[in-house]
């Protein structure tokens, strides 16, 4: 989906730093299961979009992925909703289930048979008695829908690196909470990643 080798491979180190950084966070530290399920989700996503960035990523299978993304978001809104118990981690849970949702949108989009819109081919020339418009309408409609989704989602993952970022630069600041701020410098890279991958959506880059 990303053709230009540089941004590529920022995007892969982005992912891959990721990966690393939720996977001894899994294998170093007895945490509470809910933890522990929300770190192994990570590191799979973070994997799986390293994958995505390569083009021969669109010969994959697309529906078993999306499908399991898909129930990772909605376990992370059921640990929200019955495990988790402060507002401002169940908040953060609810943000990470939007972050598999979006995972599961982008292997949506690859995959013509649920997108067509992208692979639709148009006749060559019109036949007597046939409306064209109204045959094109699924098309345009699944098309307006992608884009609207590809701006809420370079958008929205900008400002929450943004955000990220800044919070690990105050925690930096403070020098408190060290593991804390680590964990704030992976959400700020794989909102910085899903950001390019929504816009790679947009514009061929």
């Amino acid at each position: 989906m990303i053709h230009d080798i540089v941004l590529r491979w920022v995007v892969i180190g982005l992912f891959a730093l990721t990966a690393v950084e939720y996977g001894l966070a899994v294998v170093t530290k007895p945490r509470p299961w809910t933890s522990a399920v929300n770190h192994a989700l990570h590191v799979v996503m973070a994997v799986a979009m390293v994958v995505m960035a390569w083009p021969w990523s669109t010969q994959l299978p697309t529906t078993g992925p999306a499908v399991f993304f898909l129930l990772a978001a909605g376990t992370f809104a059921a640990m929200a909703i019955f495990a988790i118990r402060t507002t401002s981690r169940r908040e953060l849970y609810f943000y990470h289930g939007l972050m598999m949702l979006a995972t599961a949108w982008m292997y949506v989009i690859m995959d013509s048979h649920l997108m067509p819109a992208g692979s639709s081919t148009q006749p060559d020339m019109s036949m007597p008695g046939m409306d064209v418009s109204a045959m094109n309408m699924p098309a345009r409609n699944s098309a307006t829908w992608s884009s609207a989704v590809g701006w809420f989602g370079a958008v929205g993952f900008t400002a929450a690196a943004i955000f990220w970022t800044y919070r690990y630069v105050l925690d930096r600041r403070r020098k408190t909470a060290p593991r804390r701020s680590l964990g704030d410098l992976g959400q700020a890279m794989m909102a910085a990643g899903m950001a390019i991958f929504f816009l790679a959506t947009l514009f061929p880059i």
